[in-house]
C-alpha cells in the first residue's frame, strides 16, 4: 500500500487519521508521517493498517487500486 492508497482508502471510509489509528492500533503520528511520505512503514504496521481498512469494507485489488 502506498501513502496515496492509504489516504484514498481512509477517505472512502470517511475516517480521520485518528480513527484509522484507533482501528489499527498504530499511532496517528505514524499514519500521518506515512501518508505525508515522511517515513516508510514496517511490514507489520502496513499489515495491521490494511487489515483495519479491509475490516471496514475496503477492498484492495491486485493492481493496487482500492474499490
Amino acid at each position: 500500500m502506498t501513502p496515496s492508497q492509504c489516504r484514498a482508502a481512509r477517505a472512502l471510509k470517511n475516517w480521520t487519521q485518528g480513527e484509522l489509528a484507533k482501528a489499527s492500533g498504530v499511532s496517528d503520528v505514524t499514519i500521518r508521517n506515512f501518508e505525508n511520505g515522511k517515513t516508510a512503514l514496517q511490514p507489520a504496521s502496513l499489515q495491521v493498517i490494511r487489515v483495519a481498512l479491509e475490516s471496514g469494507g475496503i477492498q484492495f485489488l491486485a493492481s493496487g487500486e482500492v474499490a
